[in-house]
């Protein structure tokens, strides 16, 4: 347990420097671009993410859950991401011209090219960062997290302030994944293999057709209604959506990238101690939901000064969607880990049906409710997260034989930490409602007593996270107490 304490610990530093970096850039180009510039790089990340999941090949899940990993393997998985990489720059490059056109924005094809050149430096990075991950070591994952992101920042907000729009942020997203590649070559070691190989490629191709399939058609769940709002209602009510799903992809920076990194690896190492992934998933879904719920539910009960502070008055239209999709969130998170689990224990046929069935039923709510607008979009979400749940249980079922009262015991005591330190902010939001006049202080005030509320009830119950907690802090508060004065 100490080095996954450890490695969750550099990698939520690696998260929380990230997001201050990254909330920074944030308020400063909301001021800056306007919203159909923002809606342009939307759109056209939105193909952009969708190739690098047939980038990624599930190359970074075969390292980490191969039980026996050898030169071969290595060599293997490298030659497979370089072609992958290399033919999905190829097409989006050919493709650029054709989106253009299709959303009657020339700015579309010019973001889609910079970010194909993404695609050719990558796979230079990717292996790498892979290995270090199924060693838990995240001290280079740090190193190029941080720097990569203050090279964003910087960078984006001087082409934004030089008058460069949509491709401020693509020349940004270029130089982060530049430096993310450089860092890594940096820290590889010495025998590490450097050039990609032949032999064991059929292995990779059978276990990544699979699990690409997984992460291709969750971002294509992620994208989908931004493409489907672009094109029907317009690249500036895109942006409005995606500040108003700022509040969950800001919850995703802060506590999802800290922890998912960490959590494959650990569920992978469960399998080959314990032989079954259900306690490591049950310990970990008791530590996202009590995190997260709480989180989720607190910026949706603060939407309004929440979007205000870091978005600017100009997207207040986005505060009535940004609390159905906290709770869409809020739903998807208890079965966040499913897919990974499966993974880990075989079950990566099983685990690629999952993901195709939930962003089906994705698609079908997201079609029947678009007529409805932004906020139909929304609501069509969270009902699909719903029955999302319900095929994920089942298929936990059937691979781990994960049961109903595991789930409830995972997330009975998160309910009740969560719904005692969210009734302060609810109880302020009903008795004093945000407004231009008072949002700032209600958002401190909000969430200094839902912090302290959090923590007291958090221990009181004697949930998973305070034994987690307890155990980090009270050694380092021991050594800090028996730590003798200095004088002058």
């Amino acid at each position: 347990m100490a080095a996954l304490r450890r490695s969750i610990a550099l990698s939520a530093a690696q998260s929380y420097i990230g997001v201050a970096l990254q909330l920074l850039s944030t308020m400063a180009l909301s001021r800056i671009l306007t919203p159909a510039e923002v809606g342009v790089f939307a759109v056209a990340t939105a193909f952009a993410a969708l190739a690098t999941n047939f980038r990624d090949f599930g190359i970074a899940e075969y390292l980490i859950q191969a039980r026996e990993l050898g030169e071969q393997q290595i060599r293997a998985a490298f030659a497979v991401n370089i072609f992958m990489s290399w033919a999905m720059a190829l097409l989006l490059f050919a493709g650029s011209g054709w989106v253009g056109e299709f959303y009657h924005s020339a700015v579309v094809a010019d973001v889609m090219r910079v970010q194909a050149m993404n695609f050719f430096v990558i796979p230079f990075g990717a292996i790498n960062m892979a290995w270090f991950r199924r060693e838990m070591n995240f001290k280079p994952q740090f190193v190029a997290g941080v720097l990569s992101d203050s090279v964003s920042l910087a960078l984006a907000v001087l082409l934004a302030l030089r008058g460069h729009g949509a491709m401020s942020l693509a020349w940004a997203s270029f130089a982060s994944n530049a430096t993310t590649v450089l860092i890594s070559v940096y820290f590889r070691p010495a025998h590490f293999p450097r050039l990609p190989g032949f032999k064991g490629i059929r292995e990779v191709l059978q276990f990544g057709g699979f699990a690409s399939g997984i992460y291709l058609l969750a971002q294509f769940g992620r994208s989908a209604p931004e493409l489907v709002i672009g094109r029907v209602q317009g690249v500036a009510d895109v942006a409005i959506f995606s500040r108003a799903g700022g509040l969950v992809q800001l919850f995703r920076q802060m506590v999802l990238r800290a922890i998912m990194p960490v959590c494959m690896p650990y569920f992978a190492k469960s399998v080959r101690e314990e032989g079954n992934v259900n306690q490591a998933y049950l310990r970990g879904m008791a530590i996202f939901t009590v995190i997260g719920w709480t989180f989720l539910g607190f910026l949706a009960l603060a939407a309004f000064p929440a979007i205000r502070i870091v978005y600017g008055d100009q997207w207040t239209a986005a505060v009535p969607l940004a609390r159905v999709l906290c709770v869409a969130g809020a739903i998807e998170l208890v079965h966040q880990l499913s897919k990974e689990a499966l993974m880990v224990q075989g079950g990566v046929k099983l685990a690629s049906r999952l993901q195709a069935l939930q962003q089906a039923v994705q698609l079908i709510g997201l079609a029947a409710v678009i007529p409805f607008g932004l906020p139909g979009a929304c609501w069509g979400l969270l009902a699909s997260q719903l029955v999302g749940l319900v095929l994920a249980q089942w298929h936990m079922h059937v691979g781990t034989q994960w049961r109903l009262r595991q789930l409830w015991q995972a997330c009975r005591e998160s309910l009740v930490v969560s719904a005692a330190a969210l009734a302060p902010m609810a109880l302020l939001e009903a008795l004093w409602p945000g407004t231009e006049a008072n949002y700032l202080r209600q958002m401190l005030l909000g969430a200094a007593c839902t912090i302290v509320v959090w923590l007291w009830v958090l221990r009181a119950s004697g949930h998973p996270l305070w034994t987690e907690i307890d155990t980090v802090a009270a050694p380092a508060l021991r050594r800090l107490l028996r730590r003798p004065a200095t004088t002058d």
